[in-house]
């Protein structure tokens, strides 16, 4: 399958520099979408538009399903690298590889037209990964709704990396990415001159105080082996001069965590350290918006994708890796059906770019390795008519499928 891929790999390169010359905001991926249905359409594959507003569905085959799925959407930054293929969008930008994720995907769904494989194919092309719409729904959330995952046995997705080497796969079983939920605080004073503190109550003094109790949740609260992060993003008090005391502070900030029990022990303890402001006088009130849940990846295909990627590459291009406190909503999908999410590394050697930075960029000679993986993971999950023996090394994988689903 790898050097099949390679066969390709201009034109998966190529379809990530068009898509990356042209980015589109979350559930704004219109020519993204046409793309990529011409695309696979002329494949062979049956497709489906509109799916999660923006989405497409592309499916070839009939019986066990399996799902490769890229994000589509880019970001609100204005490129900085001097490249042919930069951005010609002002002010949006594909600093996060989503576009390479659809490159992937794509050379993936060119590898499998040309297999006579013993199941389906679905290609999903996800938009708004990065946020969400009116209702704070991701692109997975409303993908989910439109019956994207209906029928599906298993799912895979990937992620391009800036820090893992150029051509590696990085991969672990169970969490691998964290859940995110954000907040909103408002601690609440009474405003006074600045010269008279006596006569008020200093909201900035009492957010000060907040914030340490915050930092120090995940310090002295919570174990120091089950990781866990509460960041504080923003903060703007509502005074516009020197000398008036705030009536009131803003913060917004992200909770990160690992399992649900420690989630909500997050949530609770970030009230409890609100309190202080209420034993100071003041008072505040506290909106907690929870968002993507733990990226769990099924052991039993994460153990598929490890030994796949050591039979393509080799052990020394594949790296068991540390979770990773990023969110992600493919683990909406990994909640319909047994799911794995990889890294493939593309770092550009001796220039790391970071993910949503205005130079973010990869190393495009990795990308048909993102191809071959989805295509050979795929295979191998479904098996091929012309060797159906061959799934039988899946059987236990399938059945354990049957296990999870839940009764009619």
């Amino acid at each position: 399958m790898l050097d099949k891929a390679l066969a390709i790999r201009d034109k998966i390169i190529e379809i990530r520099r068009v898509i990356h010359a042209n980015p589109e905001l979350s559930f704004q991926e219109f020519a993204t979408a046409r793309l990529a249905a011409a695309f696979l359409d002329e494949l062979g594959y049956q497709v489906r538009e509109h799916v999660g507003k923006t989405g497409i569905v592309a499916d070839r085959g009939a019986g066990s399903t399996v799902a490769i799925r890229a994000d589509m959407d880019a970001l609100p930054i204005q490129e900085e690298n001097e490249i042919e293929h930069r951005s010609r969008v002002a002010g949006v930008m594909h600093a996060c590889g989503h576009d390479a994720h659809v490159a992937c995907a794509l050379g993936a769904a060119v590898l499998l037209a040309q297999e006579n494989l013993n199941g389906r194919i679905r290609i999903l092309l996800q938009p708004a990964e990065e946020t969400g719409d009116e209702d704070s729904k991701s692109g997975a959330a409303r993908m989910i709704e439109d019956g994207a995952m209906d029928g599906v046995d298993a799912v895979l997705g990937l992620h391009v990396s800036a820090s893992l080497p150029a051509g590696a796969i990085g991969i672990r079983p169970g969490p691998i990415m964290a859940a995110s939920d954000s907040f909103h605080l408002k601690i609440i004073g009474h405003a006074a001159h600045g010269a008279r503190p006596q006569d008020g109550v200093d909201a900035v003094a009492l957010a000060a105080q907040v914030i340490n109790a915050i930092h120090q949740i995940v310090s002295r609260r919570i174990s120091p082996l089950a990781p866990g992060v509460i960041t504080i993003g923003t903060i703007q008090g509502s005074s516009a001069r020197a000398n008036i005391i705030s009536q009131s502070v803003d913060m917004t900030g992200t909770i990160r965590s690992f399992d649900e029990k420690l989630r909500k022990l997050l949530h609770q303890e970030l009230r409890h350290a609100c309190e202080m402001s209420k034993a100071l006088g003041g008072s505040y009130e506290l909106t907690i918006k929870q968002g993507c849940p733990v990226t769990i990846n099924d052991p039993k295909l994460a153990e598929l994708v490890h030994s796949t990627a050591i039979d393509l590459l080799g052990e020394d291009k594949v790296i068991i890796v540390e979770p990773d406190m990023g969110s992600e909503d493919f683990a909406l999908l990994a909640q319909q059906a047994p799911g794995c999410y990889f890294w493939l590394g593309a770092a550009i050697k001796d220039d790391p770019r970071h993910h949503h930075s205005p130079r973010f960029d990869i190393d495009e000679s990795a990308l048909h390795i993102g191809a071959a993986m989805f295509a050979e993971v795929s295979k191998r999950i479904l098996g091929w008519k012309s060797e159906a023996a061959e799934k039988g090394k899946l059987d236990d994988f399938m059945a354990f499928r049957q296990s999870r689903k839940k009764p009619e």
